[in-house]
């Protein structure tokens, strides 16, 4: 393989001079340093020269010193042995244990195409119970689909996804990858030591590329977990749950590499590739003949604000929505779900069923009514409606008592049992509501 030179390193972006051979794009180069610092091909320019991103932000390289191409892209270790483990974005333990450097292990390019189906499948979906009587109802969790959950900062998103990993994975005992981008090394701490206290580290890949990490890392590390996933779909057809914590961050981190690299923003102020890179990762979150992919992404939302360019577009890729409100989770409800708000493609007659389905029709029109009658009942008192609003009305908030619940991951801090409903007790609930 050809040899470069570096010309110029400006923060994480490093210039490769190639006389001639000039490496291809998403190459993987190595600097002949004591580190072998790995270098990812970002751009080509003119002059074979390759703009390169450093991919452990490693400050030991210098100019004039040689690099090698590789003619491979980033390929990570995949397959049995991630099971249990926690690695970055290169598949590196950072759980204190063992290397996984082991030759016979596969490994995969993490920017590998999403895999195609020429299958398609007629079978009735199969909706797996949450034990969470809000996400049950209103927004059925169904193999193979997307589901979102949407709010801001510190109104219940991790916890509602570690409850998730815990009911979902203790009911079916399936494998599951999490994906922990650009969040909290505290909460990462707490959600390993939750499903290590569980017993549920045996069915699970995770994945951290957290707030320490510089953004490149953080970027890849959805990309390095789907990749780990797309493994086990396509060669051991399993079908996997994958979570993903959060989306938000991924786009944040796509969007600070992209200044790095001097590219002009879009109108919104993020990368210029933001469709693109929203896009590509979505696609790959899919199911085939093989196995599915069945995704819990998380999805943080900058100031309140659900109109961000961001929020939006990652939006569109999902069938169901649970919007986590500030408002709801002032009033000590929790999960804080704007029930208004949180909405699901498939919540249908064909999927849900006709009970089920008429059900949602009229809890829904209540809850809208609640909304309109709390203006009116601020003015004049709850006294004045007629006797059919003022019995919506207890409906409504029955209703909204009804649909909070106490976490099983939540049981050290709060002193509280944590609680499990059936999809069947929770229509029976309230099916005795609003009768």
């Amino acid at each position: 393989m050809a040899q470069g030179v570096i010309r110029s390193i400006r923060d994480l972006v490093v210039r490769v001079q190639f006389d001639d051979n000039p490496p291809a794009l998403n190459e993987m180069l190595f600097v002949e340093n004591e580190n072998k610092t790995p270098l990812m091909v970002s751009s080509l320019l003119t002059g074979n020269v390759a703009q390169c991103l450093n991919l452990r932000a490693d400050h030991t390289i210098q100019k004039a010193m040689p690099v090698n191409r590789s003619g491979k892209g980033l390929e990570i270790p995949v397959g049995d042995a991630l099971i249990g483990r926690v690695v970055d974005a290169m598949s590196r333990p950072i759980d204190g244990e063992a290397a996984l450097d082991d030759p016979n292990l596969e490994r995969r390019d993490i920017l590998r195409a999403p895999a195609r189906s020429n299958k398609f499948s007629a079978a009735k979906p199969e909706i797996l119970e949450t034990g969470i009587k809000v996400i049950d109802f209103f927004t059925p969790f169904v193999k193979g689909r997307k589901i979102g959950i949407i709010g801001g900062a510190g109104v219940g998103k991790t916890v509602l996804t570690m409850e998730l990993i815990n009911n979902i994975a203790n009911s079916t005992g399936g494998l599951s990858f999490f994906a922990g981008v650009g969040e909290r090394i505290r909460e990462g701490h707490e959600l390993y030591e939750t499903l290590k206290e569980r017993d549920l580290l045996k069915n699970t890949c995770m994945y951290f590329g957290q707030m320490d990490q510089n953004p490149l890392q953080r970027a890849l590390i959805a990309l390095s977990a789907v990749t780990g996933a797309e493994y086990f779909r396509d060669t051991q057809n399993k079908d996997i749950l994958f979570f993903a914590d959060n989306m938000y961050r991924y786009v944040q981190a796509k969007n600070e590499v992209s200044t790095l690299l001097e590219q002009v923003p879009n109108q919104g102020g993020y990368e210029p590739t933001i469709f693109s890179d929203v896009k590509t990762l979505q696609d790959r979150l899919s199911s085939t003949e093989n196995g599915s992919i069945t995704a819990v992404q998380t999805i943080y939302v900058p100031a309140d604000d659900l109109s961000d360019p961001a929020v939006q577009m990652i939006q569109r890729e999902l069938d169901s929505i649970i919007v986590l409100s500030r408002a709801v989770a002032e009033q000590g409800i929790r999960p804080a779900v704007d029930l208004n708000r949180t909405n699901s493609s498939l919540l249908s007659p064909e999927v849900v069923g006709e009970r089920h389905y008429l059900l949602s029709v009229q809890v829904q029109a209540l809850l809208q009514k609640y909304e309109s009658l709390k203006g009116i009942i601020a003015i004049i008192g709850e006294n004045e409606l007629s006797a059919a609003d003022r019995a919506d009305y207890s409906k409504a908030k029955k209703l909204i008592e009804f649909f909070t619940q106490k976490m099983h991951v939540m049981e050290n801090q709060s002193a509280a049992k944590g609680e499990d409903f059936t999809r069947e007790d929770t229509l029976k609930g309230i099916e005795e509501i609003i009768v």
